[in-house]
């Protein structure tokens, strides 16, 4: 059977700072292939709409499958969907992903025939399946299946992340791929799952709570293989059982593999297991992401990250003994003053690390989506992209956004434009002889992007397609009706 997995275009926040390789949709295709279907991948991050009526028009594929990880891209995908339809009506249309898990039958009603059905949960082991089962049409013996007729059994959990290597020739353009000034860069994941369960995340629900990990000779024979000089490590949380860590660069130095790292952790992970990250700085880490979220005790205990101001504050001390690069996100609570901003300016612009800020939003799968929705003041999917704020504002929205942009400039000015270009001047000119332009791009594009009169007017845009809320509006479910995965499955 001839397959066409599709990646969605990229969301505010992707236009300048990344471009990451869509590791989870070439699993996928792993799956598919191993299964002896006929893949292709196309990724709107990098190919256009046009690009992609003539990959179906050249490839005429029997199915067509969307990842849908991000919430705001769900209006895309489906008016994409109702066209292929159209085209050619014989063409079984699913979607698939993180956030489509949480809102698949809203998925349904708004395709209205285009989407055949939804898989909801973790992509491998159900795709293969969903093809075995279009020429009987027995979808509803699909695990994770979601129909207008009604739900197959529970989403299988991949227990063995060794089992289907990422089918990275099938993406191409490859050389647009890029986070920073790591560029061009590929990406590897070492784990899935995460144990903490912060209120404003889903990666919890999503996964039970379950935590795996590759074996380190499998990652390491994975990244052996990576043509990238870098490589992006898309763990939720790295290197929370330190010994898997050394395990995996013991294998990598047996196969003297050189490439610069950029990892994503938490500051009690850093300070905790400081030895490791100190081992990886030697094998190539230079970069990492650290989610401080807030910079008060109370701020912390909101979003229930069960880390201190202390803990954050000696995490940085460790990033910076150790010679790291750290780029910090803050999340901004629509509840912030003009005071807040400037406190927030102040603290970020006395620390030498990159800040980030992200507006407080409650995701469908996250405790905030239960608690907070009858507070929300917009339903559009477009507008669920951190970057908008979709809860009331303090200030007036308006003004909001001048504090929010005025912020966000502020610090990117440390580490965007002139000041970066100076600071980077060799990377950027060794980049550019390479051929490489992703990061130079970058570092101009934040005034193009980031416009508080755009991101204010966004929200008078004529809405199609709109978010349901919750049945039980403002009441917590029980935690076992917000999993996706079955938390006893990875114990199976």
């Amino acid at each position: 059977m001839k397959l066409l997995l599709v990646h969605p275009s990229p969301l505010m926040y992707s236009e300048i700072y990344l471009r990451l390789e869509p590791i989870g949709v070439e699993r996928v295709a792993a799956a598919a292939l191993a299964a002896g279907h006929e893949v292709r991948l196309l990724d709107l991050q990098i190919f256009s709409h046009s690009d992609l009526w003539r990959e179906i028009e050249e490839f005429r594929p029997h199915a067509v499958g969307f990842s849908v990880n991000y919430l705001a891209n769900v209006p895309e995908i489906i008016d994409l969907a109702k066209a292929i339809k159209n085209a050619r009506a014989d063409c079984f249309v699913f979607v698939g992903g993180h956030s489509a898990s949480f809102v698949a039958e809203e998925l349904l009603e708004h395709g209205t025939g285009a989407i055949d059905c939804v898989l909801r949960g973790e992509g491998e082991l159900a795709t293969p399946i969903l093809l075995e089962a279009l020429g009987d049409r027995q979808l509803g013996k699909v695990p994770g299946v979601v129909t207008v007729e009604g739900s197959g059994p529970p989403p299988p959990l991949l227990l063995d992340l060794d089992r289907f290597p990422p089918a990275r020739h099938l993406a191409r353009r490859r050389h647009k791929y890029f986070i920073g000034v790591l560029d061009p860069c590929a990406s590897a994941e070492f784990t899935r799952g995460c144990p903490w369960d912060c209120s404003f995340c889903s990666a919890w629900t999503f996964y039970g709570r379950s935590y795996r990990q590759s074996s380190p000779e499998a990652a390491a024979e994975e990244l052996a293989g990576i043509q990238e000089p870098n490589v992006f490590i898309v763990d939720d949380v790295a290197f929370i059982h330190p010994e898997h860590g050394f395990a995996i660069g013991r294998a990598l130095e047996k196969r003297k593999v050189k490439k610069a790292y950029y990892l994503e952790t938490r500051t009690d992970v850093l300070c905790r297991n400081r030895e490791v990250f100190a081992y990886w700085r030697r094998l190539g880490l230079l970069y990492m992401f650290l989610g401080l979220e807030a910079i008060d005790e109370e701020g912390l205990k909101a979003h229930r990250k069960r880390a201190h101001v202390d803990t954050n504050l000696e995490a940085l001390e460790v990033a910076r003994e150790l010679g790291f690069t750290v780029a910090i996100n803050l999340i901004a609570d629509p509840d912030w003053d003009t005071r807040r901003f400037e406190v927030v300016r102040e603290w970020a612009l006395s620390i030498p690390e990159i800040v980030h800020l992200t507006v407080a939003t409650p995701y469908p799968g996250t405790e905030l989506w239960h608690t907070e929705s009858r507070r929300l003041t917009t339903l559009d999917y477009r507008l669920f992209d951190i970057q908008h704020a979709v809860l009331p504002t303090r200030l007036p929205l308006h003004k909001f956004y001048q504090e929010l942009v005025k912020t966000q400039g502020v610090l990117n000015r440390k580490h965007l434009g002139v000041a970066a270009l100076r600071q980077t001047a060799g990377i950027a000119a060794r980049l550019l002889a390479q051929g490489q332009t992703n990061f130079v791009r970058m570092l101009w594009k934040f005034n193009k992007v980031y416009n508080a009169t755009r991101q204010y007017e966004e929200h008078f845009r004529p809405v199609r397609y709109a978010l349901r809320p919750p049945r039980r509006a403002g009441v917590m479910p029980p935690r076992a009706e917000l999993y996706v995965h079955d938390p006893r499955a990875a114990n199976a």
